[in-house]
């Protein structure tokens, strides 16, 4: 139960990424099991980072994330390498060979392959389905070219895919930084969530009418506006709403993307944004499936008002998260701005028709400042709220079923997650 010497020298490098390498003489044909290097010196960001093990002939090739070694010149640690056996490890800094190629290039393709399928699909969800839906009627009502079909089909698949990286970039930098957290990390804050509850809200009224987003400023609203800005902004807002949706494909994606290395991880975040805007980028390029979809008229107008069904019920779903997330405190500060955005909204509406100048502005502004608001109020909110609403479990009810022998199973989920709930 002591470990034992190594008897050979072992040697470490930092690999980029925020972590180590080890190369540890061991042979070829020695057992290894259940193999996890517990290091004695301070420098882990999470204890409980991924390790991985290869063996490349006599030596052992170990990759620890999370770690930056102390700026001393060698590092301790154990090396476990069965039950109760386990090796003294002393390395020194020094360069580490690189291993064959073993089949990492499929790895990653497969991850990108996931990726780009689970992007596809989400295109159904209610989610997305909404903004794919606008796109689409925009194009029909536009009368595009075919040439300029294909660049409004690729300014929005830019705008997903860089903003697909950029979330896909926070995740890695802040994991990185020793942060636990994974895709969507952002709908797990209630600022985020308040903020996109406002969105909602205005998406909704004007799908039903209320308002016109053309009046936000001069030229048009980002998303509405014409020209490859427009489309461009479309696709961010899309990939932006898209975060809390998942699905078959898309999980393995992201869960291969944490752990490989970071250009390889922004392909696969990429690829997730190629696959959300695989639909669009069809509809610009192949004039048969144009040609397929009804002709514009009276029908998009009600097939508008519809949208703004699954529109409302995410903004109904918001408001509900709020209250899991932040209590009494972030119920109300959802109510109130719903409220507050959709009487601005409502008042924008009645003076559009008037061409009221700087009408646009002043309504961006009041809902600005009603989000805002509503931001500052949740500061106030229970943070115990979303322990206590794990109503089922209880420390004391685990200890007594385990007590009694009897197998525990322990179900979670994510409030925010929609297919994690389904």
């Amino acid at each position: 139960k002591l470990p034992r010497p190594l008897g050979g020298e072992a040697r470490f490098a930092r690999d980029g990424a925020g972590g180590i390498r080890l190369s540890i003489p061991y042979p070829a044909d020695a057992p290894l099991a259940d193999p996890h290097f517990f290091p004695a010196d301070k420098g882990a960001k999470s204890y409980a980072g991924v390790q991985s093990f290869v063996r490349d002939g006599h030596r052992l090739i170990v990759t620890i994330a999370d770690f930056s070694p102390p700026p001393a010149a060698s590092l301790s640690g154990v090396l476990g390498i069965g039950p109760d056996r386990g090796l003294d490890i002393t390395a020194r800094p020094g360069a580490i060979p690189p291993l064959p190629e073993t089949g990492g290039w499929r790895v990653i393709l497969a991850a990108l392959g996931g990726a780009i399928l689970g992007g596809l699909l989400l295109n159904i969800m209610p989610c997305v389905f909404p903004v794919l839906s606008l796109k689409t009627m925009g194009l029909l009502r536009g009368a595009s070219t075919p040439a300029a079909a294909r660049r409004e089909g690729w300014a929005y698949a830019a705008g997903v895919m860089i903003a697909c990286m950029m979330l896909g970039g926070m995740v890695l930098g802040l994991r990185a930084g020793g942060t636990s957290i994974g895709w969507a990390f952002q709908l797990q804050s209630p600022a985020v969530v308040l903020a996109l509850l406002a969105l909602s809200i205005a998406i909704t009224l004007e799908l039903l009418g209320v308002w016109r987003l053309a009046a936000l400023g001069m030229n048009g609203g980002l998303t509405t506006r014409q020209g490859l800005w427009g489309d461009f902004w479309s696709g961010a807002l899309v990939a932006f709403v898209a975060t809390p949706c998942s699905g078959p494909f898309m999980a393995g994606a992201l869960g291969a993307a944490l752990v490989l290395p970071t250009g390889a991880a922004l392909a696969v975040f990429a690829g997730l944004g190629f696959g959300i805007a695989l639909p669009f980028l069809l509809l610009g390029h192949v004039p048969a499936l144009r040609r397929m979809m009804p002709r514009p008229g009276a029908w998009m107008e009600r097939v508008q008002r519809w949208l703004a069904l699954p529109m409302g019920l995410t903004a109904v779903g918001l408001i509900w998260l709020l209250e899991r997330q932040a209590g009494m405190a972030g119920l109300l500060a959802g109510l109130a701005v719903a409220a507050g955005i959709a009487l601005v909204l409502w008042a924008l509406g009645r003076v559009q028709a008037r061409e009221t100048r700087g009408a646009g502005i002043v309504a961006l502004a009041l809902t600005a400042a009603i989000t805002a608001g509503g931001v500052a109020t949740l500061r106030q909110a229970d943070p115990t709220a979303q322990a206590r609403s794990a109503a089922g479990f209880s420390e004391a009810a685990l200890a007594q079923a385990r007590a009694a022998g009897k197998p525990v199973f322990l179900y979670f989920t994510a409030d925010w997650c929609l297919s994690c709930k389904v």
